[in-house]
This record gives C-alpha cells, sequence and structure tokens, in this order.
C-alpha cells in the first residue's frame, strides 16, 4: 500500500525545517512541534484514530493523522469526536501549508525565549543551612495542642528540597513565561511539598532539644515523585477549537508542561521540625513552623520510636 507523498523523505526534510521534532514509531512517522504543541502523525496504512491516539505526545493540543490513502466518512468522524484532524494524500497538499508555517501569533523571534529549552536554577539552599528553624517553641505547641499528661517532643524530618523552573501553558497551550519555585520531597513517605522562597527561615542548628531522623528514600526516588507532582500540579486546562468538514468541534484537555518547559535543580538534604505530643490517649504530630495539624499515623511520621 502507498503512503502518503513522500512521507519517508520529503516530509521528514519539511517538518525538520519547521521546527518539529521528528521520530519514528511503531505506526509511521510522528513530528511534534513544542512552541505551539502541534503534533502530525504520519501512519503506513489506515488504522482507526482510537488505535494510534495514544502515539501522540500527551501534551499536544492539536494533532493531525495523515493517512495513506483518503479516509471514510467514518475515519473522519471519529477523528472529530477525539479531537484529531484526518487527512489523506487527495487533502494534504492544500494543509500542508498549515502544518509547517508557525501559528500566527507566534513568530519566531531570536529573543523569544520560550523557543528555548529552560535552563536548571541555580541552587537555592545556603552552604551549611541545611535546618528549617521552628517557630512554636514547647510552650506554643502546648497551648497549640491543649492536652495534659503528654510529653513532647521536637523531631527533625528530613526533606529532599529542590529549586524548580517551569513554563505554564497558556490558555492557547503556548508556553507561558518562567517562574522559580521549591519543591520539598519528605524523606520518609514521599509526600511532596511546593515551597515558596522566603516561607522558612534556614539555620545551620537548632537550639531546642531534638531527635534528628534519617532519610529512607533516595535522591532519585525523591526526585522522580517530586517530577510527577510538578507536572500535576502545573497542568493547566487548554480550550482547543478545530474545524472538522462542516463542522466546529471544541475540546478541552488538560495540558501538563510540555519535556522541555520543566528544570529541576539540585537537590540538598534539609530538616524540618515537627513538635510529638506523646500521651496514653494517643498521638499529636504539630508542624512546628506553622502550627498545622499531621496526621499522626502518616508513613514516616508516626511509627517512630518514642
Amino acid at each position: 500500500m502507498a503512503g502518503p507523498p513522500a512521507a519517508s523523505g520529503t516530509l521528514r526534510r519539511l517538518f525538520d525545517a519547521a521546527g518539529y521534532r521528528v521520530d519514528d514509531r511503531p505506526s509511521g512517522l510522528r513530528a511534534f512541534r513544542p512552541r505551539d504543541r502541534r503534533a502530525i502523525l504520519v501512519v503506513r496504512a489506515n488504522p482507526s484514530p482510537t488505535d494510534v491516539e495514544a502515539e501522540f505526545p500527551p501534551d499536544a493540543i492539536h494533532r493531525t493523522l495523515i493517512y495513506a490513502e483518503d479516509p471514510g466518512e467514518a475515519a473522519k468522524a471519529l477523528g472529530a469526536e477525539h479531537g484529531i484532524e484526518i487527512l489523506g494524500p487527495s487533502a494534504l497538499g492544500s494543509a500542508l501549508g498549515e502544518l509547517l508555517l508557525p501559528p500566527p501569533d507566534a513568530p519566531i523571534l531570536e529573543d523569544d525565549d520560550s523557543a528555548e529549552p529552560l535552563e536548571p536554577p541555580a541552587q537555592a539552599i545556603p552552604e551549611g543551612e541545611r535546618t528549617v528553624r521552628p517557630r512554636l517553641g514547647r510552650r506554643d505547641a502546648e497551648a497549640l495542642a491543649g492536652l495534659d499528661g503528654v510529653r513532647f517532643t521536637l523531631r527533625l524530618i528530613p526533606f529532599y528540597v529542590a529549586p524548580y523552573r517551569v513554563r505554564v501553558p497558556t490558555p492557547h497551550g503556548r508556553p507561558g513565561p518562567p517562574s522559580d519555585h521549591l519543591v520539598a520531597v519528605n524523606a520518609l513517605n514521599g509526600q511532596v511539598e511546593i515551597w515558596e522562597a522566603g516561607e522558612r527561615e534556614l539555620v545551620g542548628e537548632v537550639d531546642e532539644p531534638h531527635q534528628r531522623l534519617d532519610p529512607t528514600l533516595t535522591d532519585a526516588e525523591a526526585r522522580s515523585v517530586a517530577e510527577a507532582t510538578i507536572r500535576r500540579r502545573h497542568t493547566v486546562s487548554v480550550d482547543h477549537t478545530e474545524q472538522h468538514g462542516g463542522a466546529i468541534v471544541i475540546e478541552r484537555r488538560k495540558v501538563p508542561p510540555a519535556v522541555d518547559d520543566l528544570r529541576l535543580g539540585q537537590s540538598v538534604l534539609v530538616h524540618v521540625p515537627y513538635w510529638y505530643a506523646e500521651g496514653p490517649d494517643g498521638r499529636l504530630v504539630l508542624d512546628a513552623v506553622t502550627g498545622t495539624r499531621t496526621v499522626p499515623d502518616a508513613p514516616g511520621i508516626d511509627g517512630i520510636p518514642p
């Protein structure tokens, strides 16, 4: 079965010149342009759109499927339901100009910083200052707990903290301006928090008697869960409008930051203070910075020998 015109050669060169990243997939040729999240899949046969939909990048917005032969009405209708433009050899020539040109609202400029991958941010944790200073002393914790006859212990819980830089997609799917944040992963239970610079004061040591705990997770394990959480946190809803034949299809998609729109910096181990109120009726855990009550039986929080 003959494929689309010059699919193996000319199309590959044209897509590459137009800023697409071209690679080979099991079903054929895939081209993806991060600037406008446009993806093209050139298949060798005429599979159902749903059979090859998973080969589009998950953060693609505009998706085009080019068949080896002109598609039937059933394939076009199914493609419209899934937000996929379906083209065959007879329609490819007229559509190729739109596929190759940059979007009209996103001209390629030399000083456009959204066109280049982000650089990882610099380390945000000062050398030697690896402990968060508690804002609540023992008396503060006792007052917040409101319990009598309990023992209070200050424990320093290890967190892997790393700066990250992200470009969040705009409502039209284009990368927005970059912003810097801090991600903190509990090195005992893998729970992830997003910190903002200046929220916590770092010191070399704390004066209050305390227990300092060692991590059970590795840095690599912490970075893996951190990146997954960051992508979910910065995923946005994008309304995408396409015309399929005589019908206008409006589809809302969840779009995470693209691969090049997220960079994690170097992570360091930081200890965060928690007050443990332990008595005959159980255990209460307080964040010694915010005063927030933490679930006492959370993995990595409870189960610590007194």
